[in-house]
């Protein structure tokens, strides 16, 4: 009967982590020099009204985190637009472009960059229809122009999951996608993690300061494989 009672004991304490990893959070759910967050807190008022925001307690511990890319594996990640090439870059000849701009054809799928939650769902300004969502290592990634969405605020995706339909809503020309790459609500040009034209992850560790200064470095082995055609 003893036994028998500690092993119920043991699932019970287990059952949490296991939940936790299940959702792509970490077991501790606190950050530091890892990056990790965690991502079941409820998201703020601000945080679901607005794109550039801090990510709470990001830096609490610690005046730079660590985000190492080059420990995923090629089911941790996915290029947003399969098949899709930049028509406009970061900061182009606007120089305040946030982003990159990924053309494939109407009505084709955009896929999360990462596993993670969606913070934000919803038409935004000149983005059009647009969704953020927030990964446990500290990263924030943006989708914009969007058709449709496919997840709404607070879901829980893994990498590679459909998140909207290509679409030209809010300020666009023609269908494309608007990607983001944001730590803490600062962007910064995705081609610095992800190799545009081949569109693999980048094999790096990204050190970022709570000032904004981020510094890359590549590591080697690659863990990643270029997307099939």
């Amino acid at each position: 009967m003893k036994l028998k009672y500690l092993s119920l004991v043991g699932l019970l304490l287990l059952f949490p982590t296991v939940c936790l990893q299940a959702l792509g959070t970490t077991s501790n759910g606190a950050p530091g020099e890892s990056g990790d967050i965690s991502l079941k807190e409820d998201f703020t008022d601000r945080e679901q009204q607005h794109i550039q925001v801090p990510t709470s307690g990001l830096f609490d511990d610690a005046p730079k985190i660590t985000i190492d890319l080059s420990t995923l594996t090629r089911n941790d990640w996915c290029y947003p637009m399969k098949n899709g090439r930049v028509i406009s870059p970061f900061g182009g000849s606007r120089k305040n472009h946030a982003g990159i701009d990924i053309k494939t054809f109407a009505g084709d799928t955009i896929y999360a960059a990462f596993s993670g939650r969606v913070r934000f769902a919803k038409p935004y300004s000149g983005y059009g229809n647009v969704i953020v969502l927030r990964h446990s290592t500290g990263l924030e990634t943006v989708y914009s122009h969007n058709k449709r969405h496919l997840v709404r605020i607070g879901d829980f995706v893994k990498a590679g999951q459909p998140i909207a339909i290509v679409g030209r809503t809010g300020r666009a020309t023609t269908e494309h996608c608007h990607f983001e790459v944001r730590i803490n609500g600062k962007a910064y040009n995705p081609a610095r993690f992800f190799d545009t034209t081949l569109r693999t992850l980048k094999s790096m560790k990204v050190i970022a300061y709570k000032s904004g200064v981020i510094e890359t470095y590549n590591v080697v082995p690659a863990n990643n494989i270029a997307e099939a055609e």
